[in-house]
């Protein structure tokens, strides 16, 4: 039992409060303020154009294309995943971030810079 109390002692707020926005059986979180529906139109285009990316490399593979050619198509993957990911971390932070503030939860901010470090 002692070994319970110290391992709660060591848990962080942020933890804590994590725990409450979990879904059972998953380990991510839910969004407390829905998505626009016009954003998350875009946001599922731009995930379409990168998969329709991805299986033009895998063509590519399979036409024995010139390798350079490939890279420069990974290359183009990977501008576009990380500008995918750039748009709901700005999301993240206009929404989620500032709705945990405004509850008093300033842990939040230390997520989100690992969030960013993450993305580099």
């Amino acid at each position: 039992m002692a070994k319970r109390d110290e391992a709660d002692r060591d848990r962080t707020d942020r933890d804590r409060v994590n725990e409450d926005r979990e879904i059972p059986g998953c380990c991510c979180h839910q969004k407390a303020t829905p998505r626009d529906q016009e954003k998350l139109k875009q946001l599922k285009n731009r995930l379409s154009r990168i998969t329709g990316q991805l299986s033009g490399i895998s063509r590519m593979l399979d036409e024995n294309r010139y390798c350079g050619d490939i890279l420069v198509q990974v290359a183009a993957v990977e501008s576009a995943l990380q500008s995918f990911g750039y748009l709901v971390l700005q999301e993240h932070m206009e929404t989620c971030v500032v709705e945990e503030i405004q509850k008093g939860n300033v842990a939040v901010v230390d997520e989100a810079v690992e969030l960013m470090k993450k993305l580099k």
